[in-house]
């Protein structure tokens, strides 16, 4: 079985594996309400950190990964408490994965990988 591709290494914060598209969020943006309505339910959510605003979206998705962020933070709890494989921490999420790009997050080990 050829060895899958890492892209990204984060902290597990809830436990899961799963496959999906990717969504990229910039919770910077002015226009937050406008990006949120882009999610599609399945999607994987993609973003530098979550707040409350995200919590109606994160219940649309199959999974988080966050460029910030720790085992406490807003993304981490929110994803336990919805049973979501999330993967914080990953300092570079953002930047390297692309919207549309299936992956596959394995939060179990705190990895992103190419399917």
């Amino acid at each position: 079985m050829p060895k899958k591709k890492i892209i990204l290494k984060g902290i597990p914060a809830n436990r899961g594996i799963v496959r999906g598209k990717v969504r990229i969020i910039d919770g910077d943006k002015m226009q937050l309400g406008k990006e949120l309505k882009k999610v599609k339910k399945g999607e994987i959510l993609v973003t530098q950190m979550t707040r409350p605003t995200f919590v109606p979206i994160m219940k649309k998705v199959k999974g988080v990964i966050t460029d910030r962020g720790g085992i406490l933070c807003h993304a981490a709890m929110v994803a336990r408490e919805f049973n979501l494989p999330c993967i914080v921490n990953t300092k570079e999420a953002t930047k390297k994965l692309k919207n549309g790009q299936e992956i596959i997050l394995d939060a179990n080990k705190g990895i992103v990988y190419e399917p």
